[in-house]
């Protein structure tokens, strides 16, 4: 009939949803993968973006949101929403708006939902993709912020300092090291496996490096790669890792702590206990946390000079990309037992 508005394109749509609510080790059986339907447009009177997922991050940090935590519990993000699409990171493109920033076709990243379809009514959470000509996948990894607004603002490395890096294989750490390197620092990294180490001194670029899982003593790994002690540690791990590093710290030492993939798992009771702290007193030792989301502000400066890094040759990157949103359960679970080399991703679609 004349005038009647055209039927909505309507597509499958699947997604990684929580089961359960998860104490200890997650396991894949946690999650599950659901299938319901989408329409291909933004509702009408609603200002939003839809977009299709191409690359999913894969990070840790995600478990703390697996987990049901009290009301007035302080977390950095709340907890999933059981039966609905878990969220983190990703790079999309935009298939219909609503938003006068963002039109259909734009390639864009920020956060978003697991699963191939996700409509996002705070687009203002979104950033469209600059630099098409490297690698989407990107994206999710190097050209985000943690590394760089951890390293650079809170770290604060100066030349000389001698810097030591946890987790250093991983999304963060190897570009961690790799920008203490440009900054004319002296690098030691630690990783669970003899490959991963490798990796470190050979394409990454650190000064040295060691199996944390083949040493039966951290604190004399670290006093026989770092005689000298440490300026900056740049933490992921938490826990006996941190507590071995406050000890060999150098007076006026930093910590920058990103994260604690060693305690997620841990009931409350089973948490590490750490017994150096009296050293950030004594060695005038500052310890600070942050999260990507406190550098956004500094976005378009941090994605033009790491760009340049990129195509210099002074950073690489090396990706675990996991295929398909079927993989996105157990590529999340095997960040725990140090499965991934390099940064892990999942790949929904190609562009």
């Amino acid at each position: 009939m004349a005038g009647r508005k055209a039927a909505m394109v309507v597509e499958k749509n699947k997604k990684v949803v929580l089961r359960r609510h998860v104490t200890g080790f997650p396991t894949e059986e946690d999650m599950e993968i659901t299938v319901d339907t989408i329409e291909l447009g933004v509702p009408a009177g609603l200002t939003a973006v839809l977009i299709k997922n191409l690359y999913l991050s894969c990070d840790p940090w995600m478990r703390g949101r697996m987990s049901k935590h009290e009301d007035g519990a302080t977390v950095p993000a709340s907890d999933f929403v059981i039966g609905e699409a878990m969220v983190n990171f990703g790079v999309g493109k935009v298939v219909g708006s609503t938003h006068p920033e963002f039109t259909a076709g734009d390639l864009v990243w920020g956060l978003s939902g697991w699963e191939e379809y996700t409509l996002v009514t705070q687009p203002e959470s979104l950033h469209k993709i600059k630099h098409t000509e490297l690698p989407l996948s990107y994206y999710t990894g190097v050209l985000g912020l943690t590394a760089y607004g951890g390293f650079t603002h809170v770290a604060r490395p100066k030349k000389g300092d001698f810097v030591y890096v946890s987790a250093a294989s991983g999304a963060v750490g190897q570009i961690v090291g790799q920008l203490a390197k440009i900054a004319g620092c002296y690098v030691v990294g630690s990783a669970g496996s003899d490959e991963k180490v490798s990796l470190l001194k050979t394409k990454f670029g650190f000064d040295d490096a060691f199996n944390y899982k083949s040493e039966s003593d951290l604190g004399a790994a670290l006093k026989r790669c770092l005689p000298d002690g440490i300026d900056i540690y740049f933490d992921n791990v938490g826990g006996a890792t941190l507590d071995a590093a406050l000890l060999h710290m150098r007076h006026g030492g930093r910590v920058a702590a990103c994260g604690m993939i060693s305690q997620y798992n841990l009931e409350e009771r089973d948490g590490h206990g750490l017994r150096n702290l009296f050293y950030i007193i004594s060695n005038a030792i500052r310890v600070e946390g942050f999260t990507a989301l406190d550098w956004f502000h500094l976005y378009a400066r941090f994605e033009e000079e790491m760009a340049r890094y990129i195509k210099e040759g002074k950073v690489v990157v090396v990706e675990d990309v996991a295929e398909g949103i079927e993989s996105a359960p157990a590529a999340l679970i095997g960040l725990f037992s140090g499965k991934n080399v390099g940064k892990q991703l999942v790949a929904i679609a190609r562009a």
